[in-house]
């Protein structure tokens, strides 16, 4: 079926159509957040704890484990840099972790931290990549059911690494397709929803990760003593969840829109009328925010443009003015915000209690910091509430750096560092929402994608941090705190502001709020 009739306003089919964009459709006919909007965020959403369970796996299948000395009591077993050689054992065995197994200690050590480095990497590859494809030919839906899949794969090839060098080559090959899972999964399941609903769904979407996190470490609970096992049953989700849920789930009507597949945007805005018990007027098309009445592209100057593209890539991003200084900006505070949120989890294995319990009770303390922001976000706006979450961050951990790891001090400086992940895992969950508030639907995943890499750059950094002592990474952090918020304040505000489709379009929209 031809698109002509909606995208361009001209035959008689056309005229007396009433013309509205995505946002006042949902608004006005098929519903914000009703039936439809929430059955179809908690399905694209759980891909978060995919995302949660290929990432985080590594600190329990990379885990040092216990020693045990063959003799008994320490007596006749050497220096334990040399293992079973000099009489030691591990307690859960030596296939419990890649520690055990490739004998990664004292001087081997660092391997953990590069193979954690390597992951890294991958994600801040993959993560420019597939936002680029999710953008263009391959859409939100598409590019998710591949990343999935190739996630499923290179895990399960984990499970069967030789040696310490073919692990960390596939760990770079799952972080390449893991890094835009969370990024996918929060666009496809935000742009369905109407704009007054849009930032708390948005906020929703990190409750997902925290409970994968959980779920990983009741998983490595039932396999304690083999880190292969454990990569099998952490990556056969995603396999099932490319299977079993993405192909029942729909595309987005905004990605549909500006690949000028009107009929395919018009028939999703129906379909969620129809779940939602509203109806959409026959007479209503859809247009996008650079088009006119007459369906003809705007550009800035106001002047007709046919050209108007379909995608876009990081260079439309970077050729405007606004949007560039909001790339940039939005680039040093996502790095900022990662080397915080990383290096002040990244201590987990260090606390010298119960590794699950640990890990749970973590995951569990961040999700405060989501229910908080996603009631404040609409009263406060984007702005004021990332600037306050990371501000409180940068000045507890500034704080913790002052004090001194002694008796009861010891306590008071762990409790900054849990005010400091309170605060920066709210403003980490919040950027999410704000940078897609900041760009056309165009560019969005483009600019998410340029915006996650930051994000895996500051990942990379956070444990080189963390080696450096005990009051000194504090201090760097309060810093990295500080700076990010201090950023924020160059930030336009977007709360109640249209979610723009294309890049004439925000331009225009700007200018007239400028003007206005």
């Amino acid at each position: 079926m031809s698109t002509e009739p909606l995208l361009s306003g001209g035959g008689a089919k056309a005229k007396g159509r009433r013309r509205v964009g995505i946002d006042e459709a949902l608004s006005a006919h098929a519903g914000e957040f009703g039936r439809w909007q929430l059955r179809h965020f908690v399905l694209v959403s759980a891909a978060w704890a995919l995302e949660a369970l290929h990432t985080m796996v590594i600190i329990f299948a990379d885990r040092e484990p216990a020693m045990a000395c063959a003799a008994g009591a320490g007596a006749g077993c050497g220096d334990r840099c040399a293992g079973a050689a000099a009489g030691w054992e591990w307690a859960d065995g030596a296939a419990s972790s890649t520690v055990a197994e490739w004998g990664l200690v004292c001087g081997e050590r660092y391997k953990v931290g590069l193979a954690q480095a390597v992951f890294f990497a991958g994600c801040m590859i993959g993560a420019g990549v597939f936002g680029h494809l999710s953008d263009s030919f391959l859409g939100r839906k598409g590019s998710l059911q591949v990343v999935c899949v190739l996630n499923a794969a290179f895990g399960l090839l984990t499970a069967l690494a030789p040696n310490y060098w073919a692990y960390a080559a596939l760990r770079l090959l799952t972080g390449f397709s893991t890094g835009s899972v969370g990024v996918l999964a929060f666009v496809l399941a935000t742009e369905p929803v109407g704009p007054s609903r849009r930032g708390a769904a948005g906020m929703s979407t990190f409750y997902f990760f925290s409970g994968g996190i959980a779920a990983l470490a009741g998983l490595a609970a039932l396999f304690p003593r083999s880190w292969r096992a454990l990569y099998v049953v952490t990556s056969l989700p995603s396999l099932a969840f490319a299977a079993a849920v993405v192909p029942f789930v729909s595309e987005s009507p905004r990605w549909y829109l500006v690949r000028r597949r009107a009929d395919d945007a018009m028939r999703v805005v129906r379909a969620i009328a129809a779940a939602n018990g509203r109806t959409v007027p026959d007479d209503v098309s859809l247009k996008l925010d650079d088009e006119d009445e007459e369906g003809k592209s705007v550009g800035v100057d106001g002047s007709a443009d046919s050209s108007s593209s379909s995608s876009g890539s990081i260079v439309d991003v970077l050729r405007s003015r606004t949007t560039r200084v909001r790339l940039v900006l939005s680039v040093l505070i996502n790095l900022l915000s990662s080397v915080v949120y990383y290096g002040l989890s990244l201590n987990v294995v260090n606390l010298k209690t119960n590794l699950y319990v640990s890990v749970v009770a973590n995951s569990f303390a961040e999700m405060p910091a989501y229910l908080l922001t996603a009631l404040l976000l609409d009263r406060f706006g984007r702005k004021p509430l990332a600037i306050g979450t990371m501000l409180l961050a940068g000045v507890f951990c500034t704080a913790g750096s002052l004090i001194a790891g002694a008796g009861i001090m010891r306590v008071v400086r762990m409790a900054c560092g849990v005010v400091g992940i309170f605060g920066v895992a709210a403003t980490y969950n919040l950027l999410f929402i704000y940078t897609a508030e900041l760009f056309p639907t165009v560019v969005r995943n483009a600019a998410l994608g340029c915006t996650a890499q930051a994000a895996q750059m500051g990942a990379i950094v956070a444990p080189l941090v963390v080696v450096l002592g005990e009051r000194l990474p504090f201090a760097v952090f309060g810093a990295s705190g500080i700076a990010g918020g201090l950023l924020i304040f160059y930030l336009p505000e977007t709360m109640n502001k249209p979610l723009y489709d294309t890049m004439a379009g925000l331009e225009e929209g700007e200018k007239t709020t400028l003007l206005g």
